[in-house]
């Protein structure tokens, strides 16, 4: 027995009380003896690499590299994706991939290199093998991004799982991003990073590491192309940073490195070049294109773990219309199932569930319900009878279902991994459904599993059928929550066939943007998770995951009023606009932070509201080419290194700049501005970039601006969409997209295309379409005409 895990599991039992103690106790060990007894002794290994090249076999796309110890198959795909995988590992299977593979480019050829190497030239990349399996991915113009060096593995002698390292090359000046939700951020400075999903148990700050999301896709910038790089497996692993510095030692550059070490699975990855606009659209073409959250999903959402009643619901909701301020959802937590049972209502606490949600609704507010991923292991309990009939749940390597401890107490976990168990899962939504309920979040799906010591989660051990194939957790756990969210996302769209599901997920992988998308989960309250925040949401948009936002205040404490009001003027601007807190937390409301507070942030929510055309707008282009609603302010020129190193600010589609204000007592701030001129949306002062701005940030506004040209689609004082245009600068010309919805069925309205430029008369705003330019057809707003 290890003496320090005993003196572990005796605080538990001190600290959480007797009963759940005790059952924590239990989980950790139960959880240690089932690893001792089903994972496989790793023993002695032998080392491997690849070896030199014996001989080629072109295909379509690429072809297959042989060596001495392993093989190499490439592939460019007809959109300029790459794909390339070892010891013959096929794209397919993939959690990642939506629907079938890409066609292979038949232009695309293997052929001879220099130096007795072989490489595959395609249209916007070239892929270069050397003689010894170093792969080197090169623009048109030979550049090269990346330099993949010989891969190592590490195979036990008695069988099982390899590991493996792939240790990578670029350029000096490249700057990394992505990896899933990173507090430290967006910007991945040099360090280690984790890929295994993980409930950290307390309330995270930028230093804490692994969170709740963690995906093998990175996002690389440099002065000659972005490329985004995703190695596709769901195993355990660690990412090594390390960037490059130019001029180093006697003027020569170092490049920046990234070094890759997993537990096992395949390798195999995916390469895309281009613009960071142009990576991300290849990126969820590949892996799917984001869910469209209905209109209502992208107002102000407020939740509080803890309501404790029917009757604090409605005096919440009866607090905000007295105050006149916007609402468009209402979030219940835990607290309103019957005994923290999944798929239950406490009727007594929430007697008129279903009448609750149907006088909000004729409000215009929605009713959202948590749903956890654990089910309370007795009998009696439904969805528990039902899953055991069903054989829906986890396993042991000797076949009996595997107890975890959450907040119901023991539980099972139902095997998303599994196709007719996600079936069963979706169905259940029924329940939900004819509660009233029109959204879902789901929570403590990394999975987690409360312990006294060691991983928080579910044994490694555990079995799972991970669509017929057969694996344990190792493999399973990261894709865990994508299967739950799967699960629901296509039992919603079964339910209610007519309605666009609102769905968003605490856990979950590469793809997890097909079915809906995610929030911070417990930020610490403080400045920097206030900094976090922002951090983690443009991360996960560099992921491919466009819908994301804080809980705003942070999950636990009081904020101060000052913290508060900034947190939620960022929140305005983000996707997922929520306030959200635990038990032990301070309140959320506006109004319990004064006055002045209160003022403010009623002209936050006035604001989110007019801008509720815009930020459809970005969702239908979201979907359609994977750009994120909130991106950075590097989006639109890589190239510019400033740009690259500027974390505090960010764009809001093409047409806004946003410049939060994440620091205790500021009143101004320096904003970087990109090339262009740009107006302040409240003085309509002009400013020119690129450029380092000062501007003026009192506690009743964070500093927004406006591209100069930009279209942006807003609600008029009447309730209509028109048309806010923003003068160009003379002699240039702008525009803007606007994709008209208010809906949430599944019709795809069409694409509006404006066209802005002055003319002897002042500024003129014309639709483009096939037929020509025609008047607009909406009411039009010019602004900045008075500016310097």
């Amino acid at each position: 027995m290890d003496g320090r895990d005993l003196v572990r599991s005796v605080k538990a039992v001190g600290s959480t009380g007797a009963a759940q103690g005790l059952r924590t106790v239990r989980a950790a060990w139960r959880r240690r003896r089932a690893d001792a007894a089903g994972l496989p002794r790793r023993g002695a290994e032998r080392a491997r690499v690849p070896g030199p090249v014996q001989d080629v076999e072109p295909g379509p796309g690429g072809g297959v590299v042989r060596f001495d110890r392993s093989e190499l198959r490439i592939m460019v795909a007809v959109s300029g994706a790459v794909f390339w995988g070892w010891d013959g590992a096929g794209p397919e299977p993939s959690y990642a991939l939506a629907g079938r593979c890409p066609e292979p480019d038949p232009r695309a050829v293997l052929e001879p290199d220099k130096d007795g190497g072989w490489r595959v030239v395609a249209e916007r990349v070239t892929v270069a093998v050397s003689r010894h399996g170093a792969v080197e991915v090169r623009t048109p113009g030979g550049v090269i991004l990346r330099r993949d060096l010989p891969p190592r593995w590490w195979e036990p002698v008695a069988g099982g799982a390899a590991r493996w390292m792939q240790r990578s090359e670029v350029a000096a000046d490249a700057r990394f991003f992505g990896l899933g939700g990173r507090a430290a951020g967006p910007r991945l400075r040099d360090g280690t990073y984790r890929l295994w999903n993980t409930d950290p148990g307390r309330p995270f700050a930028p230093g804490d590491d692994p969170l709740y999301i963690t995906m093998p896709v990175q996002m690389v910038v440099a002065d000659a192309a972005t490329h985004l790089v995703f190695h596709d497996t769901s195993w355990d692993g660690t990412v090594a940073l390390r960037e490059g510095e130019e001029g180093a030692g006697s003027g020569h550059d170092r490049a920046g490195t990234c070094e890759l070490r997993m537990d096992g699975g395949p390798l195999r990855c995916w390469v895309m070049v281009g613009t960071p606009a142009r990576v991300l659209h290849a990126w969820v073409s590949l892996a799917g294109a984001p869910a469209l959250p209905p209109a209502w999903a992208l107002g102000h959402h407020h939740a509080r773990w803890g309501f404790g009643s029917e009757q604090e619901v409605r005096r919440i909701v009866a607090g905000y219309q007295e105050r006149d301020l916007p609402l468009d959802a209402v979030h219940l937590d835990i607290d309103h199932y019957d005994a923290h049972q999944v798929f239950t209502v406490d009727r007594e606490r929430f007697p008129g569930l279903p009448a609750l949600a149907a006088d909000l609704r004729r409000d215009g507010i929605r009713l959202v319900s948590i749903v956890d991923a654990a089910v309370k292991a007795e009998p009696g309990n439904a969805v528990y009878d039902r899953g055991v009939a069903e054989n829906a749940f986890v396993r042991d390597a000797s076949g009996r279902a595997v107890r975890s401890v959450v907040w119901p107490g023991d539980s099972v976990h139902p095997d998303f991994t599994d196709a007719r168990v996600r079936q069963w899962w979706g169905g259940l939504y029924e329940e939900r459904l004819a509660q009233g309920f029109a959204g879902f979040w789901h929570d403590m799906n990394e999975p987690t599993s409360f312990t006294a010591f060691g991983e928080s989660t579910l044994p490694r051990s555990a079995r799972h059928s991970l669509e017929g194939r057969g694996g344990d957790h190792r493999e399973a756990h990261n894709v865990y929550a994508l299967g739950m969210a799967r699960a629901a996302y296509e039992g919603l769209r079964h339910l209610v066939p007519q309605e666009r599901p609102f769905l968003f997920s605490r856990s979950g992988w590469a793809g997890m943007q097909r079915y809906g998308g995610t929030w911070s989960g417990d930020v610490a309250t403080g400045w920097p998770g206030l900094r976090a925040s922002l951090s983690l949401v443009l991360g996960l948009g560099l992921c491919g995951v466009p819908y994301s936002g804080p809980d705003v205040g942070g999950f636990d404490g009081s904020p101060s009023p000052e913290l508060y009001l900034r947190w939620f003027q960022l929140g305005a601007y983000l996707p997922l606009f929520r306030t959200h807190a635990s038990p032990r937390a301070g309140r959320r409301e506006p109004w319990e932070f004064g006055a002045d507070v209160l003022e403010h942030a009623r002209v936050a929510l006035v604001e989110r509201r007019r801008l509720s055309p815009y930020f459809m707008t970005l969702a239908h282009l979201a979907a359609r080419t994977g750009a994120p609603y909130a991106r950075p302010v590097w989006w639109g020129a890589p190239e510019d290194r400033a740009l690259r190193d500027c974390e505090d600010t960010f764009l809001l589609g093409d047409c806004l700049l946003v410049a939060p204000v994440l620091d205790h007592g500021a009143d101004r701030r320096a904003v970087q501005l990109p090339r262009g001129r740009w107006y302040d949306t409240v003085t309509e002062e002009a400013y020119e970039g690129p450029a380092q701005v000062l501007l003026d940030a009192p506690l009743s506004r964070i500093p927004v601006l406006a591209r100069a040209g930009a279209v942006l689609p807003v609600l008029g004082e009447d309730g209509r969409l028109e048309l806010e245009v923003w003068a160009p600068a003379r002699g240039r010309t702008g525009g803007g997209l606007v994709v008209p919805d208010g809906g949430d069925g599944w019709d795809e309205p069409e694409v509006e295309r404006y066209v802005t430029r002055w003319e002897e008369t002042g500024v003129v705003v014309r639709r483009d379409g096939d037929d020509g330019t025609c008047e607009p057809g909406r009411p039009v707003r010019i602004r900045g005409l008075g500016a310097p």
